[in-house]
């Protein structure tokens, strides 16, 4: 068959099973009432949760810094392309969330497999939620280590599991809210599992920072928990922050 064809009824599948999923064009700043596809609707699905995605000030401030240091880096951080505000940023971040250094990815996607990557090899073992955000299981298994699931938020079955590892270092990756159901992790139980076993704990809190917590920055914060507790928490500034990644 050729490798069009093959194409073709592959797409002509996905339409006829209602999967094939396109674009929607967004003809309006993100807020309440936009227009999609041409047509005024009163939106219900953005993660923008703060509403800060068209704030004046915020606009503002992307124009000014653009304005100063222009719109590209001209090259890569470790060369001259990690600007002031850059670190600013990384450094409030870590002053917000309470944590020693924060690092700044373009997504949350490429912070995921960025971490987990660099952390976990070949004969570790990364244990993972069964609901985890598909960035979370594409690091898992792009990290070259063994990867595990547990049933949904069950801590019984995730100990379980941990009890078979032999050697290697552990990783349990869980996100913080999950954005399908909207439940959250049982992050306090496994900050003690991960404690117990010696174990890297990492929280995705896409969904959690900025919207929880006393100060907003997270379900960490909300369950009093830490640096030493929640070793890794990662975040993104394209939901409550409205800006992108």
């Amino acid at each position: 068959m050729n490798k069009y064809t093959h194409l073709r009824t592959t797409l002509t599948e996905r339409k006829q099973n209602n999967q094939y999923r396109r674009p929607r064009i967004a003809g309006s700043a993100q807020q309440p009432r936009m227009h999609i596809d041409g047509e005024p609707v009163l939106a219900f699905c953005s993660n923008d949760y703060l509403g800060l995605a068209n704030h004046p000030q915020i606009i503002k401030a992307f124009q000014d810094t653009a304005n100063e240091y222009g719109v590209g880096s001209g090259a890569a951080h470790l060369i001259n392309g990690h600007s002031k505000p850059h670190q600013a940023l990384e450094e409030a971040l870590a002053a917000f969330t309470g944590r020693d250094r924060a690092l700044l990815f373009s997504t949350g996607y490429m912070a995921n497999l960025g971490v987990v990557s660099a952390l976990m090899q070949r004969g570790d073992t990364v244990y993972q939620d069964k609901l985890n955000h598909a960035s979370l299981l594409d690091a898992g298994r792009l990290s070259d280590a063994k990867l595990l699931r547990y049933a949904h938020n069950d801590i019984a079955h995730l100990t379980k599991r941990m009890a078979k590892q032999e050697n290697g270092q552990a990783m349990i990756l869980a996100d913080g809210v999950f954005s399908m159901d909207g439940d959250v992790a049982p992050v306090r139980e496994l900050a003690e599992l991960a404690a117990k076993t010696d174990s890297w704990l990492m929280i995705d809190d896409a969904h959690g920072l900025g919207v929880l917590g006393e100060h907003g920055a997270g379900l960490v914060e909300q369950e009093q928990l830490g640096q030493d507790d929640v070793h890794i928490l990662m975040g993104t500034l394209g939901k409550g922050f409205g800006t992108s990644g």
